[in-house]
């Protein structure tokens, strides 16, 4: 069965998607604003949850069309296949939100196309009242400039919970987007990783998954996975498939450090729980004590910085201490995400590039010095 999906994700990370989509056999791969569209059948469905490290989710594209009115949004959902994945038992909440169009009243749309499901499951499993007591198969709908897409989450939790991380310290990086920082450094299985303010260790885990191969979510569930329509045989074939892909075979290292006793606790806990705690050595330092542990590395650092822990003032003076620290030498790479405009100033030189990248809702910059 060919099944179409939209990914949303983090801005700046789309190109990462499209990639990684395409090394997993994803069809159609197309990237957009803030989401990936791509196709293909029940195995990728369950192979992108399993394994992507950058999508937030995986949802279905049940459908799309225009609407400006609530007879046209009616008439539309009616018209989708939605028995193709929703069983007599199933429920079916529905949510989302609706962005420059004339239907703007996200309740009422949301009340409307739950009445369409309804009416079309009730016409072709020929009863008149739901008890939703099945798996969930969340219903998600935008509306934007009047493009109705109506989409199915497979996913479940987001997909940033790995499940390695139950608990983390202040303003942790969210795992996607530690992950296309990897990703973007280049982490490869002989590189020597460094994080020297690793708070719960989430770049240096992502780091070390990805040198690995270590599918992100192959130890956690997905939505999808209770659906009757998708034969659990799927699910245990692809998570064999990821499991034999894993490869420790390596020389890689990661060392991370932090000013914060009990960051360092939390972050050997849930590397541990990641499985890579052999492939990571962690310590107690402060930044300005840093020393590299070997001839070549790789330092990826997310800085505490003014909108996130530190007053714009401390946190100026800790990118004049990186600077000083971070030295530009043959071997040696240095990536660092920040929001700072007067970033560059502050740690004393150009970055050799730049990327537009968003921590959350904070626009930043990842500065990348590798010459």
């Amino acid at each position: 069965m060919k099944i179409n999906f939209v990914i949303p994700c983090l801005l700046g990370i789309e190109s990462l998607i499209a990639n990684e989509l395409k090394e997993l056999g994803a069809e159609n791969v197309a990237a957009e604003n803030g989401r990936v569209l791509f196709s293909g059948d029940e195995n990728i469905l369950a192979r992108v949850n399993i394994c992507s490290r950058f999508a937030e989710r995986v949802q279905i594209l049940v459908g799309d069309f225009y609407a400006r009115s609530f007879e046209e949004l009616f008439q539309g959902v009616k018209s989708l296949p939605w028995e193709d994945w929703i069983g007599v038992t199933d429920a079916f909440p529905v949510k989302g939100y609706s962005i420059n169009s004339a239907l703007f009243s996200v309740s009422d749309c949301q009340s409307i196309i739950k009445k369409a499901v309804v009416e079309r499951l009730k016409s072709k499993y020929a009863i008149s009242w739901f008890d939703e007591t099945g798996p969930i198969h969340q219903i998600q709908f935008s509306i934007m400039k009047d493009k109705v897409s109506l989409l199915l989450d497979t996913s479940g939790a987001g997909l940033h919970k790995r499940g390695y991380r139950t608990q983390a310290n202040g303003a942790p990086i969210k795992e996607t987007l530690a992950a296309a920082l990897c990703s973007l450094a280049r982490v490869r299985n002989y590189h020597t990783l460094y994080d020297p303010m690793c708070g719960s260790g989430t770049i240096l885990i992502e780091g070390a998954m990805m040198a690995h191969n270590v599918a992100p979510g192959v130890n956690r569930n997905f939505s999808a996975e209770r659906w009757d329509v998708i034969p659990q045989s799927v699910w245990v074939e692809e998570r064999n498939r990821a499991r034999e892909l894993a490869d420790f075979d390596s020389n890689f290292i990661a060392y991370g450090s932090d000013i914060d006793e009990n960051s360092i606790e939390l972050a050997k806990m849930n590397a541990k729980r990641a499985g890579v705690d052999r492939k990571i050595k962690f310590e107690k330092c402060d930044i300005k004590d840093f020393a590299p542990k070997s001839e070549k590395g790789t330092v990826i650092c997310n800085p505490p910085y003014g909108e996130r822990l530190l007053d714009i003032e401390t946190a100026q003076k800790l990118y004049k201490v990186m600077g000083d620290k971070f030295i530009s030498q043959r071997g040696w790479a240095y990536y660092i995400i920040s929001p700072s405009e007067e970033f560059e100033k502050e740690f004393g030189r150009k970055a050799d590039k730049r990327r537009k990248l968003y921590n959350g809702m904070i626009k930043c910059q990842l500065f990348m010095y590798f010459k």
